[in-house]
């Protein structure tokens, strides 16, 4: 997939088009087929089964005739015959409708996986985006010092050359300016890294070009934090994992019933229509002439026969199976419902997590506009002193420098609380 130089990326776009390219997402939809295609199997077993036959025979020697008995001498006959048979099960301790609802909490159980998966991929692509959306905002503090240090350079230059200045300011100010360059040139990479990363993500196959657009509603305004409890108790009626271990264990004691089923009689009905033609080459001793069996179609006609059966298995003893099975498929119950506590007290402390880490990053992004609002006021005071002649440039340096970690301080905690607050309200 080849990416668009002039229309930037919406975070929408990236979560599509990581979803259409996921290789686990093309897989988990075979299973999700394949449980579907065994759930339509397990209802299509209720019905009758019927099959034909048709079987031909040669015999050379002694062979039986028609009568039943050998023919003297060496003979040849030909016997074809034709069958169709049926049969349905009228009762087994409802063994087949219980492994209907088996197969069909398995099957749900595959599409809340998918779910799942579908779910993470979203949450990993919110996460790449703003950890880019963060790179961008760090790259431009780093360009907006880097343009001041310029400024300042350029006015200083006439300073020096009317004599003003000691030129060993302007080394200062260039060596400032080196490292700042240096600054931008690390915040440009590490912003192409996570470019990378998330074209790599999208499975695209350049990413050159690749950029993006922040969504409309990413301000302090428009986010909401919501309470855990709030969440979680949303999340346990609807998210995926939650809804995958609830239909594993449905499936798992439904397992018991299919296994106790085993206990109970099984009867069945089964009916059949054949008819057949014989021939020979075998002679009547008595009239030495070939025996006349009659044509194929009087054959076919005088020969039909039909029949209808009952049958009945009365299980007696099969060596304990049974009784295993049962056994086996209760433990299946008890591990699905640990399974199911794992899959609840993963999601509270994944919920639990972000709300606290959203509080965190809302604590440390309030201080740090506080901070930057006092250190914009310190370098704006500090680089009066300078241009006065009453503060050094290391003091102006020292200023600067506070006001960039305050900025980069400022950044990464609100983008770390719009992931925190995105997170919760995909948990929920």
């Amino acid at each position: 997939m080849w990416v668009s130089a002039q229309k930037p990326w919406s975070l929408q776009q990236c979560v599509d088009t990581a979803l259409a390219n996921n290789r686990n997402v093309k897989q988990q939809t075979l299973t999700k087929k394949n449980k579907e295609i065994e759930y339509e199997q397990a209802r299509n077993n209720l019905l009758p089964n019927l099959n034909a036959g048709i079987g031909q025979n040669f015999g050379f020697g002694r062979v039986v005739g028609n009568n039943n008995t050998y023919t003297s001498g060496t003979a040849s006959s030909q016997n074809t015959s034709f069958s169709i048979s049926g049969g349905v099960t009228l009762y087994n301790g409802y063994k087949l409708r219980n492994s209907i609802q088996a197969k069909k909490a398995e099957m749900n159980a595959s599409e809340a996986d998918l779910l799942k998966i579908k779910s993470d991929i979203t949450t990993s692509v919110a996460a790449g985006f703003l950890q880019i959306l963060l790179n961008k905002e760090l790259l431009q503090i780093a360009t907006d010092q880097l343009e001041l240090t310029k400024t300042k350079i350029e006015q200083r230059k006439g300073l020096v050359a009317a004599g003003k200045m000691a030129e060993g300011e302007m080394y200062d100010l260039l060596a400032q300016e080196s490292k700042e360059e240096l600054t931008k040139l690390q915040a440009q990479n590490t912003l192409n890294l996570s470019l990378l990363d998330l074209a790599q993500f999208l499975e695209l196959d350049h990413f050159e070009d690749l950029d993006i657009v922040a969504p409309d509603n990413l301000s302090e305004t428009d986010l909401k934090l919501l309470s855990a409890d709030e969440v979680f108790q949303s999340a346990m009626t609807h998210r995926p994992e939650i809804k995958s271990a609830e239909y594993r264990l449905k499936s798992s004691e439904y397992n018991v019933l299919i296994s106790k089923a085993d206990y109970y009689p099984s009867l069945g009905l089964s009916t059949s229509l054949g008819s057949g033609y014989y021939n020979d080459n075998s002679v009547n001793p008595v009239t030495n002439q070939k025996y006349d069996y009659g044509s194929f179609g009087k054959q076919i006609s005088d020969k039909i026969n039909a029949g209808i059966s009952l049958n009945l298995s009365i299980p007696i003893f099969n060596k304990y199976a049974i009784r295993n099975n049962v056994r086996s498929a209760e433990l299946g119950v008890k591990s699905s419902k640990i399974s199911m506590d794992n899959a609840r007290l993963e999601l509270k402390k994944s919920i639990q997590q972000a709300y606290y880490n959203a509080l965190g990053a809302k604590s440390r992004w309030d201080a740090a506009l506080k901070s930057e609002t006092a250190s914009r006021e310190a370098y704006r005071f500090t680089n009066q002193k300078f241009e006065a002649g009453r503060a050094t440039l290391y003091e102006l340096y020292q200023a600067k420098s506070n006001l960039t970690q305050v900025l980069s301080e400022q950044a990464q905690a609100k983008y770390e609380y719009f992931f925190r607050i995105k997170l919760l309200e995909l948990l929920k």
